[in-house]
Order: C-alpha cells, then structure tokens, then sequence
C-alpha cells in the first residue's frame, strides 16, 4: 500500500501550485477534482442520476454537467447536497483508491480539497496544508473566477474554518507570499515524505516477516 500524503487547503490557497510542485519531483498526483469530473462525464450513470433528480437544466447543450447551475441547487438546499453527496462520494472514494493502489511512486500525493469537511483526513499517513489568510483567499477566488465578493465569502464559509483546519495539519505551506517560496518548501517536504514512506514500508516488511 502507498504512503498517502492529504494536501488539502481552502478556496484560492494554491493547491494546484504546490500540486504541480510536488509533480515536478516525479509524485504520483491523485486528484480528488479531477476524479470529481470524470465520474460525472457524458455518458456516466451518475450524469443521468443528477438529471433524473434535478431536470435537463443541469445538462450543457453539449452534454457535460452545468456545474454553476448544481452549486445553487446544493447550496440552497441541504438535502439536495446530502443527496448528491450520498451519490457521488462512493464512486469518487472507490477511483481514488484504485489510482493510489495502482501508484509506482515512493507515496501519492493526494489532493483533497474537501478533506476535513468530509472527514477524510484519517485515511492519510500524513496531512499537508497550504494556507493564506481568508482576504487573499477572497481576493484569489474573486479573480480566478469571475465571481463576486458576495460569492466568494459564500464559498467560504461553506468550509472548515482556517483555524480547523491548520489543527488537522502536519505539515502546512504558508502561500501568503506567492508561487516563489513554494518550490524549496515542497523540496524539503518531499525529502522528508520520502523518508517517512521508506521507514513505513520497512515496518510493514518487518511485520510480514
């Protein structure tokens, strides 16, 4: 089994940055997003489920999933998101494990960025937090986008507090000062994680034996 590192973080922290950091070091990257999209693509059962449950609006003219319009739906009703939750989180869980079961690499980095909201942070060997203050989180969000202040302090507010989340971390990447300062930071981190994955499978041998 790999040694899995959770990189969580709140909206417009720099996840994918660090993300593309730790790549850059040869990391298998599991990407919780990602794998959110592909389950949902045209022609998935869990595509058809949505619209069955929310009508045709949610479908693009080109097939793909409306996201925009599903985000208001979940954010205006709770069990409209505990349904959704209830359908998709299974599906996403079991091609996560398949990705970081099949990974060659010393340990996965595994990008969460629902992580602590979801309860997940216990099925990582390690947690890595990348944090900002909430006004740049703001700020970010805001740019990348397009929404406004109103939006974006919804979107926050719909997660864990910073505070919640930096006391489930043991790691984290101060990213208040830009992409410059994350590259010896990820270094550093990565000799650590390879270290920590090396003495982890040399337990489990040590076990077996």
């Amino acid at each position: 089994m790999s040694y899995v590192v959770a990189l969580t973080g709140g909206i417009g922290s720099g996840k994918s940055t660090v993300a593309e950091s730790f790549a850059r070091h040869g990391i298998c990257i599991v990407d919780a997003d990602v794998i959110a999209r592909q389950v949902v693509e045209p022609g998935q059962p869990a595509l058809y489920k949505l619209a069955t449950r929310f009508g045709q609006q949610i479908i693009q003219p080109d097939g793909s999933l409306n996201r925009a319009v599903l985000r208001e739906y979940i954010f205006n009703d709770p069990s409209a998101k505990e349904w959704v939750n209830q359908l998709l989180h299974p599906l996403i869980h079991a091609k996560t494990r398949q990705l970081i079961d099949s990974a060659t690499t010393p340990y996965v980095l595994w990008v969460v960025p629902l992580l602590i909201e979801n309860g997940l942070q216990t099925q990582a060997n390690r947690v890595l937090v990348v944090d900002v203050d909430e006004q740049t989180q703001l700020a970010r969000t805001m740019q990348r986008d397009g929404v406004n202040r109103q939006q974006a302090e919804r979107i926050l507010r719909a997660q864990v507090s910073r505070q919640q989340r930096l006391a489930c971390a043991d790691d984290i990447i101060d990213n208040s000062a830009g992409a410059e300062t994350i590259e010896p930071r990820v270094a550093s981190l990565h000799s650590r994680y390879l270290e920590l994955a090396a003495s982890a499978t040399r337990q489990d041998i040590d076990k077996n034996e």
